[in-house]
C-alpha cells in the first residue's frame, strides 16, 4: 500500500450529508481517504462506487476499503464517462433514463503517489521517462506533446494551464532543443523550462519548472475537458436533495467548478417592480458554501501539498 495523505478529508465527506442507506460516487478514488470515510459512514443497506482509472488505486483499495467490500462498486474509467457508467450499474436507480445518486465527490488534479512514483514522469524532482498519463492505457504521453507539438501550440498550454507568464521562451528553447534530438527524460525537460525563464524569476515562486509540468500534465490527461464533462453529468446524475463535493488545486480548475454551479443556480430574471417571480427560472442547484473551504492550519503543516486546495459543495434542488 502506497503512502497517501487525502486533502480535506473530513469537510469533504461531510458536505456530501451521507444517509446510511444512500448510494455515493468518488470519481476520484485515488489513495481511497474519501472512499474509506464515506463507506465507513454507510451502512449495509448503503453502496459507494468509486471510479478511478489507474491501476494501482484499484490495487490500493481492495487492501484500504477491504472491511466495506460489501458496499463498494470499483470503475476503471475516467470520470468523465460518469452517467455512462452508472448507467450500466443495476444497483444505481435511473429516472426519465438518467442514474440518480445520493452524492458525488470530486477531488481533482494528481495524487501524491502518481507524484512520488519516478517512473510515472509526473515529477520534476525525479528524472525519468517523459509520461505523465494517468491511464497508462491512453495512447498521447508528455513526450509526444514535448517532441512533436509546435512551438506556438505548447507556448498556449504552457501560458494556458500553467498560468507561465515565460511561456513563449520556454516553448522555444524546447523546439531548439529537440532540433539536435528527442528530449526524453523529465530531468532534460526541466532544465530546458529553467533555461527559458530569467535568472531572476527563477530564484522566486518554487521550482522553476512547476507550472510546466502542471500544463503538461493537464494537456496530456485533458483534466479540464474532463472536469467540465464530468460535472455537467454530475448535476443531472445527483438526486434532488443530495450533493456535489468537489476539491480543487489550482485556479482553473476552481474557476470551471465555479462558473459552471453558478450556471446552474436559481436566477430570477423578473422586473424588480413584479410583486411575484413568473420567469420559472428556478435552477437546478444551490450552494452550500457561498466561499470556498481552505484547509485548516493544522492540515497545511500536516501537508503542505494541500496549501492550494478549495472545497465547493453544492445542493440538487428538487424538480
Amino acid at each position: 500500500m502506497f503512502h497517501h495523505i487525502t486533502v480535506l478529508r473530513e469537510e469533504a465527506v461531510d458536505g456530501l450529508a451521507i444517509k446510511p442507506d444512500g448510494i455515493y460516487v468518488d470519481c476520484t478514488l485515488g489513495g481511497a481517504g474519501h472512499s474509506e470515510l464515506i463507506a465507513s459512514r454507510l451502512g449495509p443497506g448503503g453502496r459507494l462506487i468509486a471510479f478511478d482509472q489507474d491501476d494501482w488505486a484499484h490495487e490500493n483499495a481492495r487492501v484500504r476499503l477491504a472491511p466495506y467490500l460489501d458496499r463498494v462498486t470499483l470503475v476503471r474509467s475516467n470520470f468523465r464517462y460518469l452517467q455512462e457508467q452508472l448507467m450500466l450499474l443495476p444497483e444505481v436507480p435511473k429516472k426519465n433514463g438518467v442514474p440518480q445518486v445520493d452524492g458525488i465527490l470530486f477531488d481533482l488534479g494528481v495524487s501524491s503517489p502518481q507524484l512520488d512514483e519516478a517512473e510515472r514522469g509526473f515529477s520534476y524532482n525525479h528524472d525519468a521517462p517523459l509520461d505523465m498519463r494517468m491511464d497508462r492505457e491512453s495512447e498521447l504521453t508528455a513526450h509526444e506533446v514535448v517532441n512533436t507539438w509546435d512551438e506556438k501550440e505548447l507556448a498556449r498550454i504552457l501560458f494556458v494551464y500553467g498560468e507561465e507568464k515565460f511561456s513563449r521562451q520556454i516553448a522555444r528553447a524546447i523546439v531548439k532543443k529537440r532540433a539536435e534530438g528527442d528530449i526524453s527524460t523529465t530531468g532534460e525537460l526541466a532544465e530546458l523550462v529553467k533555461s527559458g525563464i530569467p535568472a531572476a524569476a527563477r530564484r522566486t515562486g518554487g521550482h522553476p519548472a512547476k507550472r510546466s509540468f502542471q500544463a503538461l500534465r493537464i494537456a496530456v490527461n485533458d483534466e479540464l475537458g474532463a472536469e467540465e464533462e464530468a460535472l455537467e453529468q454530475a448535476v443531472a446524475c445527483t438526486a434532488p436533495g443530495g450533493r456535489i463535493s468537489v476539491i480543487t488545486f489550482h485556479s482553473l480548475e476552481d474557476r470551471i467548478c465555479k462558473q459552471l454551479f453558478a450556471g446552474h443556480l436559481a436566477r430570477c430574471t423578473c422586473p424588480p417592480d413584479f410583486p411575484q417571480c413568473v420567469c420559472g427560472n428556478k435552477g437546478v442547484l444551490k450552494l452550500v458554501t457561498r466561499k470556498p473551504v481552505l484547509p485548516s492550519e493544522e492540515e497545511l503543516e500536516a501537508n503542505p501539498r494541500s496549501r492550494s486546495a478549495k472545497l465547493r459543495v453544492a445542493e440538487k434542488l428538487d424538480a
